[in-house]
Order: structure tokens, then C-alpha cells, then sequence
């Protein structure tokens, strides 16, 4: 989003148009509070704002951060009263709460059940249920019994983990090491909230929820592994979790987590290449394409560079425009 007019920005923040995070704040002058462009609060009048490039600059101007939208925190993160409760399903190995036992952690199920609609697009019982599945489905894989997986994970019958399991990835527990899946699981980052997906060989996508892309590249993904999506933090996901953390405490250069990228074999040539960039370099797409020994395919070395599943590892970011523009850059 390059240089957008005030009149944009403004259409941007009455659509609550999450494609602007991270492009403007936007401050209003009669509250004396700013904002995101994605605020749900009442909006402001047009004359009434102003815009900003970041948070800094609406602070040195004598605002404050608004408190429904929380400016200063990368979107997507969960917010400070609900981490009671993720620490707690972190630790369990059923993934079953009941409300009373929300309740005893100072916590509002009602709010909770808001919370995980507005930001998951799913209640909160159905994020266990997939939990549950997605662990269950781990086990069985492992040669576990469905009867010992079943009642192990929190549910009361075996027929009601049948029909949950048969829900989720159209086939029964007992053909569990037939059935091929994808773990999916979210990961919040400095940049904001990041979509992982695994399968058995490695890394298979790494996306920021907010591309618009991403519904596609996961349809993409369940056909070319002919898998079905379970939320699920593997091993492959859990290596790359720790792997970026140490990467934006600036403690790690070079990403060991493996990585799996299907794709035509020009692609694959073009994504092993953007690998090659040093850690905190750039160049540029023709500079890529010559490197490639494409000079004369800059357009096909950047539309695959656009084609990339694996962000910040197969660093498509670090390949910019002759005149050190963001040009084409997602």
C-alpha cells in the first residue's frame, strides 16, 4: 500500500479494512485517542482526524492509544486477560473446559466465547474440539487404541469422539494411519499473527492471517498433499516457533526448521535462490534474475518470488525494487 490519500485512509477506517494494519494510525482530534484502522469503536467525523505513520509519531503529537483496539500491540495478540486461560489449555492434555472452570480463572465465558468468534471465526468449545482431534489424531497415528485415545482426550464416549473425529477429517479413527494431514496453528510475532502449517517433512506454509491469499494457499495445500487441516502444533511447528523468536530477538541468522514447497521446477529454482540472500541484505529483482541466469524473465522470477507459501525463511522480503522501493513486494 504505497502512499495512500487521507480520503483512502479515511474509507479504510469506516470499512474496518484489515489490509491498512500496519500502514496508518489514524488519531481523533476530539477524544484525543488513536486508533488502528481496524477500531470497532464509533467513528469519527473526516474533520475530526488525522493520520499517522505509526504509533510514535501519534504519541509525540499528544495522543493516547485508544483501549478498544490497543494500538501499541501487534495485532492479532492475545489480549492480557485472556492469557489465564491459553496458559491453561497449554498445559492440559484434554483440551475440555467447562465454564465454571473459566469462571474460577476470573474470567467471563461470554467474553471468551466473543473473544475467539471475533478473532478465530469459531467458538470457543469448537477451538478445543479441533485441539482435541488434532492431538487425538497424533496418538492414533502412533498406534495408540481408539477407546484409550478416545476417553484420554477428554471425551465421554467413544461415539461422540467417532462422530467428532469423523467431522473433522471425514473418515473414522480406526483408518487413522490411512488419512494424511495438515497441523495448522497460529503464531504471534512482532509483525503481527502468523499461520504455520506442517506436514510430516517439514514446513509448508508460513503466511501472515491478514493475506488475502491465504484461504487459497491452504485449499492449495490440502489438494496438492491430498491431506485435511487440523489445528495441531507439531513438532515441525514448535521447532519453527523457537527458531523465530530467537530470529526477531536477533539471537538466530539462518532458519533450521525443515521446509517443504511444492511447486513447478522454476519455481522451486527461484525459491532456493531467494535462500541464497544473505541475513540482512538485499537485491533487487533483475539482480535475482541474473544471478538465476533468467535476465531476461524478471517478470516470471518475481511472480514466483509472489507465489512464495514460506515467509521470512524463504526470504521473498529481502528482493526490492531497482530504486529500493517495496515494489511488488505482497
Amino acid at each position: 500500500m504505497n502512499n495512500p490519500t487521507k480520503n483512502r485512509m479515511y474509507k479504510a477506517l469506516l470499512d474496518k479494512d484489515i489490509s491498512f494494519e500496519g500502514v496508518f494510525i489514524v488519531g481523533v482530534k476530539t477524544t484525543g485517542i488513536f486508533c488502528r484502522p481496524t477500531c470497532s469503536a464509533r467513528k469519527p467525523k473526516r474533520e475530526n482526524v488525522e493520520f499517522f505513520k505509526n504509533t510514535e509519531d501519534a504519541l509525540l503529537r499528544g495522543y493516547r492509544p485508544c483501549k478498544v483496539c490497543s494500538p501499541m500491540t501487534p495485532i492479532g495478540e492475545s489480549p492480557e486477560w485472556l492469557k489465564p486461560l491459553l496458559k491453561k489449555i497449554e498445559n492440559s492434555k484434554e483440551y475440555k473446559l467447562k465454564d465454571w472452570e473459566i469462571r474460577n480463572l476470573g474470567i467471563d465465558p461470554n467474553r471468551v466465547r466473543r473473544w475467539f468468534k471475533k478473532n478465530h471465526n469459531m467458538t470457543f468449545q469448537c477451538f478445543l474440539r479441533s485441539l482435541r482431534i488434532g492431538a487425538s489424531h497424533g496418538r492414533l497415528v502412533d498406534g495408540k487404541k481408539v477407546i484409550e485415545v478416545a476417553l484420554g482426550s477428554g471425551h465421554d464416549s467413544l461415539s461422540g469422539f467417532n462422530d467428532s473425529y469423523k467431522k473433522l477429517l471425514n473418515s473414522s479413527p480406526s483408518k487413522a494411519k490411512d488419512i494424511l494431514t495438515i497441523s495448522t496453528y497460529k503464531l504471534l510475532t512482532p509483525l503481527g499473527p502468523m499461520m504455520a502449517a506442517s506436514v510430516d517433512e517439514g514446513i509448508c506454509l508460513l503466511e501472515f492471517v491478514d493475506r488475502r491469499m491465504l484461504e487459497k494457499e491452504l485449499v492449495d495445500l490440502k489438494r496438492i498433499f491430498k491431506s485435511e487441516l487440523i489445528i495441531h502444533e507439531s513438532r515441525h511447528i514448535k521447532k519453527l516457533s523457537k527458531e523465530l523468536k530467537e530470529y526477531f530477538a536477533g539471537k538466530r541468522k539462518k532458519f533450521e526448521v525443515p521446509l517443504v514447497y511444492p511447486g513447478t521446477d522454476f519455481q522451486k529454482k527461484v525459491w532456493k535462490g531467494l535462500q541464497k540472500i544473505a541475513y540482512g541484505k538485499t537485491t533487487t529483482y533483475k539482480d535475482q534474475a541474473k544471478g538465476l541466469k533468467c535476465e531476461k524473465s524478471v517478470r516470471a522470477v518475481a511472480n514466483a518470488n509472489g507465489a512464495n507459501r514460506i515467509s521470512i525463511i524463504i526470504p521473498c522480503h529481502r528482493v526490492i525494487g531497482s530504486d529500493g522501493s517495496l515494489t511488488g513486494y505482497g
